[in-house]
């Protein structure tokens, strides 16, 4: 397949991005990371200590840093954070610092949330002053203040988010990440809203958001939502079948997820965005199935050792591709 001219998408395209120092993973619970519960990640076990959690998480990340991985994103809620649960579940932050990993913590809606709106404001602040009192000192920390705020207007969305950094403001803005609107799906509001001057952009790109289509207008459409964002964006979260065996090195494929994970990856490369991907284990768990088909490792484990294995080589060779590397 012939690849299109960058200036031919969907008129000028986005300016170069300065962001792709995030090269990702995220790290999820089994199940999702929407819970009324703690976060669990694969891999733990709600008993385990600060010690082992740490070790597990170590074990983790030089498993992915074989890959050229050097970013994590957890998922933090208001059940997690001040509980004994907090004390332990530290160890994953720390081990990816200690490490030289950045970390991005993005709040999950839970308890404190309903249909992606927060609903008990005073436990989402709290939580966020204990994230950030523990770790805004730290220049490999980032906060994603929401993860797909989609039950806000655009308007509304953009005050909550405006009015976060404004009681919160020992949290540096280069270090803060803003969602785009919905599910993340939309920079170009949150962008234009000069109150976001100085942050990082949160985007989220799926096939399954926007059904199918041909690799060309996968790469207009990622555009179109990305705006002029580009420079400032972050994709961090996006993902593609990786346990059937599909060929993502095959520019003339027909299938939809090759299509547009070869998109996404094209667009993210030439422009420069950091990109986190959807999920290194954990997450959705398919009908049939004890893992979620996007997760790019499966797990085994003895003790604290954690051993991942690709599931898809030409799918981790692509996602290599659009890091740069």
């Amino acid at each position: 397949m012939t690849l299109i001219p960058l200036a031919a998408v969907a008129g000028a395209a986005p300016a170069s991005a300065a962001t792709n120092g995030f090269k990702g993973m995220n790290w999820a619970r089994v199940g999702d990371n929407f819970t009324t519960g703690t976060h669990v990640l694969e891999g733990l076990s709600s008993s385990d200590s600060y010690a082992t959690v740490k070790a597990k998480a170590t074990s983790m990340y030089t498993a992915m840093a074989a890959m050229g991985v050097n970013t994590v994103r957890l998922p933090i809620n208001t059940q997690d954070v001040g509980t004994s649960w907090w004390s332990a579940y530290r160890g994953t932050i720390d081990a990816a610092t200690a490490k030289g990993f950045k970390v991005i913590l993005a709040y999950w809606e839970d308890g404190a949330a309903s249909g992606g709106k927060i609903t008990n404001t005073g436990a989402f602040n709290t939580m966020w002053s204990t994230v950030l009192s523990a770790y805004a000192a730290n220049a490999s920390v980032y906060f994603e203040v929401m993860n797909e705020p989609h039950g806000y207007s655009s308007a509304d969305w953009r005050n909550f988010a405006a009015s976060w950094l404004g009681s919160h403001t020992n949290a540096p803005k280069s270090r803060v990440l803003i969602a785009g609107t919905g599910y993340s799906q939309d920079l170009r509001d949150v962008c234009n809203d000069s109150r976001f001057s100085g942050t990082l952009l949160a985007y989220h790109y799926y096939a399954f958001f926007y059904g199918t289509k041909t690799y060309s207008q996968w790469l207009a459409d990622f555009d179109t939502r990305l705006g002029g964002c580009a420079s400032r964006a972050v994709m961090t979260e996006y993902g593609a079948q990786m346990d059937n065996g599909l060929n993502y090195g095959d520019a003339n494929a027909t299938d939809n997820f090759v299509r547009y994970l070869r998109a996404v990856t094209e667009r993210e490369r030439a422009l420069g965005m950091g990109g986190v991907y959807w999920p290194a284990v954990g997450g959705k768990i398919a009908s049939g199935k004890s893992w979620d088909p996007y997760s790019m490792y499966s797990r085994t484990s003895s003790g604290t050792n954690q051993t991942l294995t690709v599931r898809n080589n030409s799918g981790r060779d692509r996602v290599r591709y659009g890091w740069g590397l």
